[in-house]
């Protein structure tokens, strides 16, 4: 059997060209509607829909699109690595956590899911018999308790949680398995990404809902990486717990934290207070940039097709905020500059 790699990374590197990161980013500028997004996203497939019905659409199109194109390469392997299945199936995790959303806020009628074909394990077509929906699944641990007494009204808050920590262990798990150049961009990625979750969620929790430092501690993500040079592990929640004893309205209190970049810059005719939504925006650019930065490091490699994903879902992120703010009236060079893109 011949080595898939080539395929895979010239494929890979062919649906990145005509994607919307990089350059092409700016071929995004100057939207005003959301027709305008449809067609320059889907010259051919566009649709004259009504406004109120298009953003629904273009969003599960948008999705859907990114879902297909990771399958497209995660099907040219054999024997897919176990790492990129996994991160094909972050779309199941999503999708569970939307379902019980649904259960607990009263939806009779099942969310729309997205194919992933032969690697989904979920059976959602039993949705709402959670029972059913996770038998024999990696899931069933979440029956004996977290799902136990779900119903109407639940807060699903500790149990989403509990998924994206069962999640980023599962990826955590496959990095053993990948060369030392491999393990060692795909880790720095995961070890940034899951710090800058939980420092985003302690920062929601804490502004928008008032959560104390015990309270906020209880819905990060313990979740614990061995340093590849010193081999100790440390917590990648380490960075949240430590934000907890930083007033919210003092920007030279935060000085010499490790994510000090990316919060809101003092202005300085307003009172500075940290605002977590431009935080959000700050990571996930950092995030792509070091992706992208990495894409072409390591050549038909495990970690090239790893970046892959992330640049596809980063694009996919992008044009659904793109696609909302159009529909709220807010033009794409406005959207840009909430999401600290360019």
């Amino acid at each position: 059997m011949l080595d898939a790699a080539p395929y895979v990374y010239a494929k890979a590197c062919g649906i990145i060209g005509k994607s919307f990161v990089g350059k092409r980013i700016s071929s995004l500028a100057g939207l005003r509607s959301l027709n305008e997004l449809d067609r320059l996203v889907f010259p051919d497939h566009h649709r004259d829909l009504p406004a109120r019905e298009l953003l629904s659409d273009i969003e599960d199109r948008i999705i859907g699109r990114t879902v297909r194109q990771i399958m497209t390469i995660t099907g040219s392997y054999e024997n897919p690595p176990e790492i990129i299945v996994r991160m094909l199936r972050s779309y199941e995790y999503s999708d569970l956590k939307i379902c019980i959303q649904h259960i607990a806020s009263g939806k009779k009628e099942p969310p729309l899911f997205c194919d992933i074909g032969r690697f989904r394990t979920v059976n959602f077509d039993a949705f709402p018999d959670m029972n059913a929906m996770l038998k024999n699944t990696e899931f069933a641990f979440l029956l004996s308790q977290d799902l136990k007494n779900l119903k109407t009204g639940t807060d699903v808050a500790p149990i989403e949680t509990r998924i994206d920590t069962h999640f980023y262990n599962s990826l955590i798990d496959c990095l053993i398995s990948l060369s030392p150049e491999d393990r060692e961009i795909t880790q720095r990625i995961l070890e940034d990404e899951i710090s800058l979750r939980n420092c985003t969620w302690a920062l929601r929790l804490r502004t928008y809902y008032h959560k104390i430092a015990g309270e906020t501690v209880k819905n990060l993500m313990d979740i614990k990486l061995r340093d590849q040079k010193e081999g100790k592990k440390s917590s990648l929640a380490a960075e949240a717990v430590e934000s907890l004893g930083f007033s919210l309205d003092s920007r030279p209190a935060w000085k010499g934290w490790k994510w000090e970049n990316l919060l809101n810059p003092e202005e300085a005719s307003v009172h500075w207070a940290a605002d977590p939504r431009f935080f959000q925006n700050a990571a996930s650019g950092y995030l792509y940039r070091l992706a992208s930065r990495n894409f072409h490091r390591v050549p038909m490699s495990v970690s090239s097709v790893f970046c892959f994903i992330k640049l596809k879902q980063f694009e996919e992120d992008l044009l659904t905020s793109i696609a909302e703010g159009l529909a709220l009236g807010i033009d794409s060079a406005n959207v840009f500059r909430l999401l600290e893109v360019s």
